[in-house]
């Protein structure tokens, strides 16, 4: 087992081959449709995107047909678990024609375990060693939506680098909806006596870190594609303001304005 922390020889050397495979791994989930959001958009289990040739990790190639105007072409889902960022991310890339990321699926393709896996063998410390080489690569790139695990917007330096990169979109749901959305999953904070109040200390615990979010929507028994519609609109508000403040000789927060590709 290794310490969880990097700097240990044995952590070190698994962060070294976890940085060595993320690239490739980075490139295969790019072209996979997230299990959750099969059925919604009417495809079978086990589909992927295929991008036309010439694409790279830098160009969508969803809806490359013509110009497509948007009010970024890079912007992120932060909240706690259970709120729906996967499900609403997944939608937000497809109505965006952005690439998706999950940042949690793709930690889990580079290590070939799953998260309480690596919690359990390798340590938190670890984990979280791997979500943050994973923050600087995907704040590298173009043209995508990324679904952040729950705790990786609480660490300092990953939030940071996302604030600086684009708009963070920060989903809320309250603590029975999570509860009830997740309580048949196999997540080790669930793993206890009582995991509501769980839930509900810990979601007390990092509002207020995630209230340093961009934009903030709720998303207890709403439809996704009207959580959707209001992240665009609210992108398009946060975007035209950009603009003006940058006109204005102001600068700018990070990320683009209107972007048309």
């Amino acid at each position: 087992m290794l310490s969880g922390t990097p700097g240990h020889p044995a952590g070190a050397a698994a962060l070294a081959a976890f940085r060595g495979g993320l690239e490739a791994a980075l490139g295969a989930h790019l072209l996979e449709v997230p299990s959750g959001a099969l059925s919604a958009a009417g495809l079978p289990e086990g589909a992927s995107v295929t991008p036309p040739a010439g694409d790279s990790l830098t160009l969508s190639p969803m809806f490359s047909s013509g110009l497509i105007e948007r009010p970024v072409s890079w912007v992120a889902l932060a909240g706690f678990m259970g709120t729906g960022k996967s499900r609403i991310g997944w939608e937000l890339s497809r109505a965006l024609a952005l690439h998706f990321v999950d940042t949690d699926k793709l930690i889990t393709r580079v290590v070939g375990k799953t998260i309480p896996e690596v919690f359990a063998q390798e340590g938190e410390g670890y984990f979280r060693a791997c979500e943050h080489e994973v923050v600087h690569r995907v704040t590298r790139l173009e043209h995508a939506v990324i679904s952040l695990g729950g705790g990786t917007f609480i660490q300092e330096d990953n939030r940071r680098q996302l604030l600086e990169r684009g708009p963070v979109v920060v989903l809320w749901a309250t603590p029975e909806t999570v509860y009830q959305r997740t309580k048949h999953s196999d997540r080790p904070l669930l793993r206890v006596e009582d995991p509501l109040s769980t839930i509900r200390s810990m979601m007390n615990e990092r509002e207020p870190v995630y209230r340093q979010g961009t934009i903030h929507v709720h998303s207890d028994g709403r439809p996704s594609e009207e959580i959707v519609e209001e992240i665009i609109e609210r992108l398009w508000d946060w975007a035209d303001a950009q603009h003006a403040w940058a006109a204005q000789g102001e600068g700018t927060a990070g990320g683009d304005h209107r972007a048309a590709d």
